[in-house]
Formats: C-alpha cells, sequence, structure tokens
C-alpha cells in the first residue's frame, strides 16, 4: 500500500497497472480484480483499451456465479498456459481469472482483494485453454483457514463446474466446453506462474518503456 504522501493522480488500469502479488503477501496470496458477483445476471467484463467495467451481455441462461468472479493482474493467458493443457490448440487470450469464495456478502464488483489460492478448474472452450482459478478471501472467517480444494466442500467446485459449463448455452446449439479436470493449490500456482510469464512476454516491453 502507498505512504500517506504516496499515491496515484490517476486511477491504475485493473489489468496493466497493479500487481498480481500484494505487498508483503504470503505464498500463495494473489490480488483480484472482482468483476462479477455471485447472482449477476448480466457478464460484466473489464474493458480492456479503457479499463472500466462495462456490460458484456445480458446471460441467457439462469445460472449465475456462485462465487466472486474476476482476474489477476498482470496475468495473460497464452502459449505457457496452454502448453500446460494437452486437449487446447491455445488459450484464450485473457487475464487469468479467478473465482473467490467469500462467508460475508460482498455486493459491489469494480473492487480489488487479497484472495488465498486453493485450486483451479482448467476449462477448454471451443478449443482454448480459459483456466479457472479457485480461491477464497484472504482472512475469511469461514474460509481462511482451507489451504487446498480438497479442504472445500466438494459441491463448491461442482458448483463452478455446473456454471461454467452452462453458462454459454444457447437452445438449439452445441457449446464445446470441457470442465472436467480439477487441480489443487500446487498446480493453480504454477498455472499463475505460466500467465505471469505470457504476461511478461506479451506486454513486459509498456514497462521497459517507462523505467
Amino acid at each position: 500500500m502507498y505512504r500517506d504522501e504516496e499515491f496515484s493522480a490517476f486511477r491504475r488500469h485493473p489489468w496493466h497497472g497493479l500487481e498480481p502479488i500484494p505487498e508483503g503477501a504470503d505464498e500463495g496470496i494473489v490480488q483480484a480484480y472482482i468483476e462479477m458477483l455471485p447472482g449477476d445476471t448480466v457478464k460484466y467484463e473489464l474493458d480492456k483499451t479503457t479499463g472500466f467495467l462495462v456490460v458484456d451481455r445480458p446471460q441467457r441462461t439462469t445460472a449465475t456465479p456462485p462465487a466472486l468472479y474476476g482476474f489477476i493482474p498482470r496475468t495473460y493467458c497464452a502459449e505457457e498456459v496452454a502448453k500446460r493443457c494437452a486437449h487446447a490448440d491455445e488459450a484464450d487470450g485473457d487475464p487469468l481469472d479467478i473465482c473467490v469464495f467469500s462467508e460475508r456478502l460482498i455486493d459491489r464488483a469494480d473492487i480489488l482483494l487479497s484472495a488465498r489460492v486453493v485450486g483451479g478448474i482448467q476449462m477448454i472452450d471451443g478449443g482454448e485453454a480459459d483456466d479457472k482459478i479457485i480461491a477464497v478471501l484472504d482472512g475469511d472467517n469461514m474460509w481462511g483457514g482451507v489451504e487446498d480444494i480438497a479442504d472445500l466442500p466438494p459441491i463448491k467446485t461442482e458448483r463452478l463446474q455446473h456454471y461454467f459449463s452452462t453458462y454459454k448455452m444457447i437452445p438449439g446449439k452445441n457449446v464445446e466446453i470441457k470442465v472436467d479436470y480439477v487441480y489443487g493449490r500446487e498446480e493453480a500456482l504454477e498455472v499463475i506462474a505460466a500467465a505471469r510469464t505470457d504476461y511478461n512476454n506479451h506486454y513486459g516491453h509498456l514497462f521497459e518503456q517507462h523505467d
């Protein structure tokens, strides 16, 4: 965090202007920017050009996110992420998604929070790797002690799998989405590392220009 005399004169871009790891955080803690809330029936996402949260589309189905949903800043799903998924031709070219469970209701998006990584879901959407990191709110009274995916009730992960397997469904059309493979904390941290490498490979030059 900034000292009192340090601040940004302008709002930082949530994807490019923020750090993926909070300052002084323990291993496995990441910073998450939240785009959607549990119960949202409209798909919100970050506009990559402006950094504003925008309406992407109204959801066609009754499925709503079972957790806070957003991404980890300065991550990118490209070549290194795709290498980790044997059945994907490429990655989706977006920041790495993260789903965060909180016992207390968080009722607004466009926020930052610290999350403890516990696992992930290897999602393949139309042949593209589109991993979803699973985390819990750091310091949460109920979930804060969870260290790995096995410590969560299985229904939590099942609901995420159901949401991501159905949220793009359109009657009469086939949706090629696979969410069968669930992995634990250590593999999730490796996926995050790969996404950070992809980000540096594709966007690291932006920061070299300002050194």
